[in-house]
């Protein structure tokens, strides 16, 4: 009888370390799902100041942030991908004419429009960028086409648009990016220039001079968590106005402009991209995070408040980590930004005192 017993007991302590070992390989599955998730998104960053903002053009870039953020998180609730999530709603500002990426790009010194985007991938630590571009309607499909289908990373200029059409990515007349805002913005700034050189014609004049440029930085980006626990970061740009040489800045550099990983973050940076470059924010933020443990809201308020603006850059970033905490830090008077949780609370901010 006491042999009988000992055996029952025995049976029952194998079954229960069997059900508890299934339970524990269960929870680590990659395959399982989590209800944190989560996206934020900017539409650049600079001197956004509310008494230079009508009425309307407040409400304008206020609902179309909105229309953004709500379709990329619409990805995120019905359990698509953190990568779909980020491309939807960069597609959206990308379309509209209010930020200065894809649509509303603004003009370089030539009165051109060239196009740069990223996209990174958290969980593969994959990434796709397109620099130059001139024809392509949205440069984030195609850094992502660069990403998935090809073997590269970065592509450019007359490559990068013939690797478009083989990939079948929307190909528009050079004209399509002409808006009059920025055209004007254009015509504003080579005036100034013009002024300096006649005031001192041995004194080189930099289109990057703050008394010349308009410091508005109108690069899109996104970063998003998905409900697999997956990170990813895009962001697409039309530079800076009046930029010359074929001039690349930070968007679609790997480490500088956009960063993913799901160890620690996703970021979408925006700024002045030669100090986002020298510094390779976006990547830094993620390394202080790994490195020094600390949080995603320490980690982007030294990068951005300290380090940067120690190098004399100005800007900011959008980021989310893995447990769907997020960052929106930025050292100018404003930044176009927007984020919503899990929970679908909606927090849509511009200036700086929000």
């Amino acid at each position: 009888m006491n042999k009988w017993i000992a055996c029952l007991i025995i049976g029952l302590s194998l079954i229960c370390c069997d059900t508890s070992s299934k339970e524990k390989l269960i929870s680590k599955s990659p395959a399982s799902k989590s209800e944190s998730f989560g996206l934020v998104i900017h539409g650049g960053a600079g001197t956004i100041l509310k008494e230079n903002m009508t009425d309307s053009l407040e409400m304008a870039y206020r609902d179309k942030l909105e229309e953004a953020i709500r379709a990329g998180h619409k990805v995120l609730a019905d359990g698509g991908t953190s990568m779909k999530a980020v491309t939807t709603s960069i597609n959206i500002l990308e379309n509209s004419p209010l930020f200065n990426a894809g649509k509303g790009a603004v003009f370089t010194h030539e009165g051109t429009n060239e196009l740069d985007a990223s996209v990174m991938d958290g969980h593969t630590l994959n990434a796709g960028a397109i620099a130059g571009v001139t024809t392509v309607k949205n440069p984030i499909d195609l850094a992502l086409a660069v990403m998935n289908n090809s073997e590269h990373v970065m592509l450019s200029a007359k490559g990068a648009e013939k690797f478009a059409t083989e990939q079948g990515i929307e190909i528009v007349d050079p004209s399509y990016f002409y808006t009059d805002r920025r055209f004007k913005s254009l015509q504003s700034i080579l005036e100034k220039e013009k002024k300096a050189l006649e005031k001192n014609q041995s004194t080189p004049i930099s289109y990057l001079d703050p008394f010349i440029n308009d410091y508005k930085y109108g690069t899109v980006g996104c970063a998003a968590l998905d409900k697999f626990g997956n990170l990813a970061a895009g962001t697409s740009t039309g530079g800076m106005t009046n930029k010359k040489y074929n001039r690349i800045g930070d968007a679609p550099i790997i480490g500088a402009g956009t960063y993913a990983n799901n160890a620690s973050c996703a970021v979408s940076s925006t700024g002045w991209g030669e100090y986002f470059i020298r510094g390779m924010v976006a990547h830094d933020i993620a390394a202080m995070m790994e490195y020094k443990e600390v949080t995603l809201q320490d980690a982007a308020q030294e990068v951005i408040q300290q380090k940067l603006k120690n190098l004399g850059g100005t800007g900011g970033i959008v980021s989310i980590d893995k447990n769907g905490n997020v960052a929106m830090e930025f050292n100018t008077a404003g930044m176009y930004r927007a984020h919503m949780n899990a929970e679908g609370k909606l927090i849509i901010k511009i200036y700086e005192n929000e």
